[in-house]
């Protein structure tokens, strides 16, 4: 019998040790748990209080929009059976690693895709469909509000939602009593605070970041315009609170706690953060949070958010101003389309796997055509391609047609084909970041994130070319915004005093030391969330950064020229099909 040495044994007592204390942690709800509803899944994630970097625990469901009555729109019933669906997923996977099923969490925090109308009456009910953020009707509100507020108001904010609904005189509007947004309604489902932390809230209606707050201005503005055609003294009355990173937004109700536990283990009391969007949670993932910082998240739509010095000089219709998780003004380019048209490619390429009988799983197709996509052409060999499914303001398109377009000329190869696509993710995104360019917008590093920058060194690299600029990807870049949310979470359990119970212990949750109120507190605690970052979350993060190349840089440029001009082609398509 040989012994073991010494070191290898006290290595084996090490790890018992920690396997043995995350256990702990999980059972006395040392922790936060963050959800987030993308535009195709659900997911649901636990991390440790004392180290948010340590992931505990994931689950996800997938879903998908809707397009009925020329409406992008997700049901109701979609988003309880998502939800659960995805929190169960999570409990089975804190299980299989750790061996016991949480029944508390420290904190719990609630994202979700920005903007868009859900419109509730006295009684809580839903009045029209939810109308997301891919609609693209509300054209002539939002142009009446630029006008009006004198800064650009995107198709897609919920007050030109609300303010085309009022110009069409809809039937509805005089029984609305609430209008959030997605993350809005989740967390008012599950605590009973109509809330909204400040980065969502700004996708609504515009913030002042001296006061963290609606601007009381642009308030007195909106209720002229609208006259008496509002059920409401002022617009004010029909809109979330807002709140800044760090402020107690509420506790887990007893219905709360059932809608996301149907089986009755979870224990109600939970503290919850304030509720955020997706671009504020991806903004707390890439640890871009603090002026001249920036990143990108992609997905369905694809999205940059720089963090601003100085208020810009003009008005732009490519770049909508919204405000970090903190209040802090943000520069954002946001374009409706993202990557499912490069998913729809992969997926020919997965059927066209298993039809020749040698199945490919999902994630080796992805890698493989990425791969393939390093050998293109810089300029992807005269190859172009619009992923634009839906309407694209920036690009001056109400609907979308993807197009996959060549020359004669053109070297039309598997690698061109699938650069071209990838750069097509990229293009939109790529002329709304040209005018934080002429605005003299710096920016010290950009992140990046999202299942695309999964295969390393492909997409992030191909990114830096069309921004010119280093791109940088994390450890946490596949989990997203719903690990950034988780962050949010046991932030505002750390400013807040959290002291769990013991588990077991009693009826409830995480008792507070003190719980900070109001819009003074929230910005004050909301300052803290960028040192927080630095000091507690990424201070040790593996982070890798890609330079842009020269050749990447000058390919993606020629490539650009190209997109501009063929836009007159997408434009006819949407007029002819």
């Amino acid at each position: 019998m040989t012994l073991r040495p010494d070191a290898e044994a006290r290595e084996d007592a090490a790890a018992q040790a920690i396997r043995e204390g995350r256990t702990a942690q999980i059972l006395e709800g040392r922790t936060a748990l963050g959800i987030e509803f993308g535009s195709t899944r659900i997911k649901a994630c636990l991390i440790a209080l004392d180290d948010p970097t340590v992931v505990l625990g994931v689950g996800s469901h997938a879903w998908e929009n809707r397009f009925e009555h020329r409406t992008w729109t997700y049901s109701l019933d979609d988003v309880w059976r998502g939800l659960q669906d995805a929190y169960a997923a999570l409990v089975a996977d804190v299980h299989e690693r750790h061996g016991v099923r949480p029944d508390t969490y420290g904190a719990i925090g609630v994202s979700a895709m920005m903007h868009g109308y859900l419109a509730f009456d006295e009684a809580d009910e839903l009045l029209v469909p939810f109308r997301t953020w891919r609609n693209t009707t509300t054209g002539a509100a939002a142009a009446e509000l630029t006008a009006s507020f004198g800064l650009n108001i995107p198709l897609r904010w919920s007050i030109a939602h609300l303010h085309q609904a009022v110009l069409d005189d809809e039937p509805h509007l005089s029984r609305v009593r609430f209008v959030t947004t997605l993350a809005g309604y989740v967390h008012f489902r599950l605590t009973g605070r109509r809330v909204l932390g400040v980065g969502d809230a700004s996708g609504m209606f515009p913030i002042d970041s001296v006061t963290g707050d609606y601007d009381a201005d642009l308030l007195a503005r909106y209720d002229a315009l609208a006259a008496d055609r509002l059920p409401a003294r002022s617009v004010r009355d029909l809109l979330p609170e807002v709140l800044g990173a760090g402020t107690a937004a509420g506790d887990l109700t007893a219905e709360g706690a059932a809608l996301l536990d149907p089986t009755g283990a979870l224990r109600p009391g939970i503290r919850l953060c304030p509720p955020e969007g997706d671009a504020g949670t991806g903004m707390v993932a890439t640890n871009a949070v603090a002026p001249r910082t920036g990143n990108v998240s992609a997905g369905t739509s694809i999205f940059a958010m720089v963090v601003l010095e100085r208020p810009l000089e003009h008005v732009h219709h490519e770049l909508d101003l919204v405000t970090t998780p903190a209040g802090d003004p943000v520069a954002m380019v946001h374009c409706n389309n993202g990557a499912s048209e490069l998913a729809a490619w992969a997926g020919l390429f997965e059927r066209f796997a298993v039809a020749a009988g040698t199945p490919v799983a999902a994630d080796a197709v992805y890698e493989t055509l990425f791969r393939e996509a390093l050998a293109g052409e810089a300029d992807a060999g005269g190859l172009l391609a619009y992923n634009h499914l839906a309407g694209e303001p920036i690009a001056g398109l109400t609907e979308g047609r993807p197009l996959f377009v060549r020359t004669p000329d053109s070297r039309f190869t598997l690698a061109n084909a699938m650069r071209a696509q990838l750069y097509g993710v990229f293009g939109t995104l790529a002329l709304g970041m040209r005018v934080l360019e002429g605005e003299g917008v710096a920016l010290d590093r950009m992140f990046a994130h999202g299942g695309m920058f999964r295969t390393a060194g492909v997409a992030q690299r191909f990114l830096a070319g069309a921004l010119d600029a280093p791109v940088s990807v994390g450890d946490t870049a596949a989990e997203g915004g719903a690990w950034g949310v988780a962050v949010l979470a046991a932030f505002a359990a750390e400013v807040g005093g959290a002291v769990p119970t013991p588990p077991h212990g009693g009826a409830g949750a995480p008792r507070r030391a003190s719980e900070p109120v109001g819009p003074a507190a929230a910005a004050t605690s909301g300052r803290d969330l960028s040192a927080y970052l630095d000091d507690r979350v990424f201070a040790h993060a593996p982070i890798d950064t890609a330079d842009p190349d020269p050749a990447d840089v000058a390919g993606f440029a020629a490539y650009l020229d190209r997109y501009r001009a063929g836009l007159a082609v997408e434009a006819a398509a949407v007029s002819a099909l």
